[in-house]
């Protein structure tokens, strides 16, 4: 695992020890953040690394000048990893971790900076084939319409099996893209929920690996 682009572009992550994980490849992690760079919300955003193990995602946002970012992991193994990392790329003072359940805080938001720009939610795939507004995977995403800011985005990644509603309150599906045996959900909080119902695609598959 290694920061791609910005800054601290080439930079290896300490990886994870002793845990089952699916780590995202780099040719995966550029197209999505092609994906979101359309969004406007990297350079300078706030960002919340939700379910962040090492936060390879997290930290990539912050090489590519994300303002702050705030990782949300329970695993303790992971946090001491996690923030190692965050040492070793020198954004200490950019980052806020919080050790604590993410199904039941969210992305607490940071009062020195206001709600999220941009969300990253990669939960266990075991916990994320129920996609149902009062399933886990539900309830957070709902939880995470007052933690948000409007027009922010939120990408979910999930195993390709896993559908998630085209929305969960204000939080409606703008895009979805697949990258191999993973699927990724692009979620926009909107100030109406019922407008922009065109704006949500259909699915697109692409032939890079998970």
């Amino acid at each position: 695992m290694r920061i791609i682009a910005g800054s601290k572009r080439g930079m290896n992550l300490l990886p994870p020890k002793g845990r089952e994980t699916r780590p995202i490849t780099d040719r995966v992690k550029e197209s999505l953040f092609s994906v979101l760079y359309k969004y406007d919300l990297i350079e300078d955003g706030v960002v919340a690394d939700v379910f962040s193990g090492t936060g390879s995602m997290g930290l990539e946002a912050l090489s590519r000048g994300a303002r702050r970012v705030v990782f949300v992991e329970q695993d303790a193994s992971a946090v001491e990893l996690l923030k190692r990392n965050i040492a070793k790329a020198g954004f200490v003072e950019q980052s806020k971790v919080i050790r604590a359940n993410a199904w039941k805080t969210g992305a607490p938001v940071d009062p020195d900076v206001g709600r999220f720009g941009l969300v990253f939610v990669d939960p266990p795939y075991k916990m994320s084939y129920d996609t149902a507004a009062e399933s886990p995977l539900g309830k957070l995403l709902g939880l995470l319409c007052e933690q948000v800011a409007p027009g922010g985005i939120v990408a979910v990644r999930t195993h390709e099996r896993a559908e998630l509603a085209d929305a969960y309150g204000a939080l409606r599906v703008i895009d979805r893209r697949r990258w191999g045996s993973m699927a990724i959900a692009i979620l926009r909080l909107e100030s109406d929920v019922t407008e922009h119902d065109e704006s949500t695609t259909g699915d697109q598959d692409h032939s890079a690996p998970a």
